[in-house]
């Protein structure tokens, strides 16, 4: 099984994939979505969560990136980006969302980055833009930061965009639509509950209105 699927397959039976067609939840970029994902379960469930953090490690491998420091956004992002430093025997740090209004008010804690090539992890990919605005907060401490590597992707051309703009490679371990396919196999929903997924993500802005 390649690592998109068993990846797929562990979210979905630790119930980190969630549908809600009738009680839609809204991300942070605004889209309104009949489905979530929940990856802060995986520290619960270290048989599912070694699947990840293998999966980290066979991209790194097969992609060969280059890397001095291991990174994670507060706090979805952290355990697994810790996680992986240690596995790895690499440095880990942490990006903040905004500065302490107290203390060193620093963005990045745990390292110095200067010259240093770092390693995104994430746990979620949507639009991009808080994954962006790390590597962002990363570069303007020194660091070298032009890949990113995340558990799940939505896949939308939004975020493709967004990070080719900004020169920054987006690895995944799994998709939206892998997920939706596995579930859909699993026959976990219905015909027609797939077929108002499906319409949500060709159409994520404008689905809630229709």
């Amino acid at each position: 099984m390649d690592t998109q699927r068993h990846v797929a397959l562990a979210l979905i039976k630790i119930g980190a994939i969630g549908f809600r067609l009738d009680d839609p939840i809204t991300f942070k970029s605004g889209i309104v979505s009949p489905v979530y994902v929940d990856n802060r379960k995986l520290p619960f469930h270290p048989k599912e969560w070694k699947i990840v953090l293998e999966g980290f490690k066979d991209v790194i491998e097969k992609e060969n990136i280059d890397l001095d420091v291991v990174a994670g956004v507060e706090a979805a992002g952290i355990p697994h980006s810790a996680a992986l430093g240690f596995v790895l025997g690499k440095p880990s740090v942490f990006v903040r969302k905004q500065a302490k209004e107290h203390g060193t008010k620093k963005l990045v804690e745990g390292g110095d980055l200067t010259l240093k090539k770092v390693l995104l992890i994430e746990d979620l990919v949507s639009t991009g833009s808080s994954s962006l605005k790390a590597i962002e907060s990363m570069r303007s401490e020194g660091a070298i930061a032009d890949h990113c590597l995340v558990i799940v992707s939505y896949d939308f051309d939004e975020a493709k965009e967004n990070f080719k703009k900004a020169n920054v490679t987006l690895h995944c371990l799994t998709s939206f639509p892998v997920i939706l396919e596995e579930a859909e196999k699993m026959g976990i929903l219905t015909a027609e509950q797939i077929g108002k997924i499906k319409e949500w993500f060709a159409d994520p802005y404008g689905w809630v209105k229709k």
